[in-house]
């Protein structure tokens, strides 16, 4: 009677198998860490590059201190901080996974019979810390960081004035405000000026002076006329007033009521505003919809970050791998996140207008992990099973009697 031959194995077991499963997932996790940080870098600058165009214009032809326009320029980070984090961890996670397939690394892994789900772990849990990093983003760091960059521009706009004054041209510079300057020197001295002022519209002011300076005071900025005369236009009467002097100072800090009585937008929001929006606004159907829907955004956008990841994992890790390099696939993933993206913004909009779309954007989500989930889950141990049933076709002389 003729024995079958036993196939025995050599994995190894206990504490070194386990050893070998967390050495190998901290290299993944390193080797996704840094890749993350360099793409968000990267994204970072490049929007810091354009939003620096409108920026520089302050201390260029303002005058104003470079300390402001850094303030500035480092506001604006919060608000597209958590668009660039999800998409950078993308990114990260299709460079790396490609490159180690390139170099044949994750095929070694996935022949000593490491599944597609223990690959995809470290990028999960660093996809479990960007949705952290996000939300934290979301709820708190945004609103203060967009109502302090609202707060500053309009502060930037009363304090330098000079900033919003073009020559040759009517400059509205607050409501019911305008300003006229025929030239402007080397040295910042304004030339041919003429200021009007219909704020009270019974009583119209107009200054027109041969020079003016701006100057910075305790109550901020004014113009500080010089050899001219100021007429006012009492309208009940029709009777107008004429004063000629040598000078005379006028505030143009007229932007600084409008911030205070303007609504502020729904991103300058705190969250605590929007959970509990103020009394104030209770009439006003529309803007409660757009503080609802703003709310929600904040607690359904950062699970994308997990969703996205998912899609990289399932696209590079589900199937054979190429060591030629996965191209097709990866340009599957890319159009299916910036699908996804555009759904999410489209998603927002609507249902600022219409409440009926807020679930789905929690639902948009889920119909990403579930999928990508279930297509990793698929490939579970097909590394172990090649590598049993090429032993198995191997025979006795690949075997060892028992």
């Amino acid at each position: 009677m003729t024995r079958r031959p036993r196939v025995v194995s050599f994995t190894p077991v206990g504490s070194g198998r386990g050893t070998v499963m967390k050495r190998l997932e901290r290299y993944l996790f390193r080797n996704l860490l840094a890749a993350t940080l360099y793409s968000t870098a990267g994204l970072t600058v490049t929007i810091w590059l354009s939003q620096s165009l409108r920026l520089i214009e302050i201390v260029v032809e303002a005058g104003a201190p470079l300390r402001l326009f850094l303030w500035l320029l480092l506001l604006t980070v919060p608000t597209f901080l958590g668009i660039v984090l999800p998409i950078a961890l993308v990114g990260a996670i299709l460079f790396t996974y490609n490159r180690l397939t390139q170099d044949s690394e994750l095929v070694v892994m996935r022949a000593a019979g490491v599944g597609p789900v223990a690959l995809a772990r470290p990028a999960l849990v660093l996809a479990a810390g960007v949705m952290a990093v996000v939300y934290t983003l979301n709820l708190w760091v945004t609103p203060a960081a967009h109502r302090e960059l609202v707060r500053m521009e309009y502060t930037v706009r009363s304090d330098y004035s000079q900033l919003l004054v073009r020559e040759g041209v009517f400059n509205d510079v607050g409501d019911q405000v305008s300003v006229y300057v025929r030239e402007r020197d080397s040295e910042g001295n304004l030339h041919g000026v003429l200021i009007h002022d219909a704020r009270d519209p019974e009583r119209p002011v107009t200054v027109i002076g041969a020079r003016a300076v701006m100057v910075q005071g305790e109550a901020g900025a004014r113009f500080v006329v010089f050899d001219g005369n100021r007429q006012e236009l009492e309208r009940a009467t029709g009777k107008l007033s004429q004063l000629f002097f040598e000078r005379y100072a006028v505030d143009l800090k007229v932007l600084t009521d409008a911030a205070h009585d303007r609504l502020p937008d729904v991103r300058e929001r705190s969250t605590a505003d929007l959970v509990d929006p103020p009394p104030d606004l209770a009439s006003n159907i529309q803007v409660l919809h757009e503080l609802r829907a703003e709310l929600h955004h904040r607690l359904s956008s950062p699970l994308l970050s997990l969703g996205f990841a998912l899609v990289a994992l399932a696209s590079l890790l589900s199937g054979e791998f190429n060591r030629r390099g996965q191209s097709g696939r990866v340009t599957v993933a890319v159009l299916l996140v910036v699908l996804l993206q555009s759904a999410e913004l489209a998603l927002n909009s609507l249902a600022s207008k219409m409440p009926v779309f807020i679930p789905s954007m929690y639902a948009l989500p889920v119909l990403i992990v579930l999928p990508a989930l279930w297509v990793l889950s698929q490939g579970r141990g097909a590394g172990a099973g090649r590598r049993r049933s090429h032993g198995a076709a191997a025979g006795p002389s690949g075997s060892r009697a028992g």
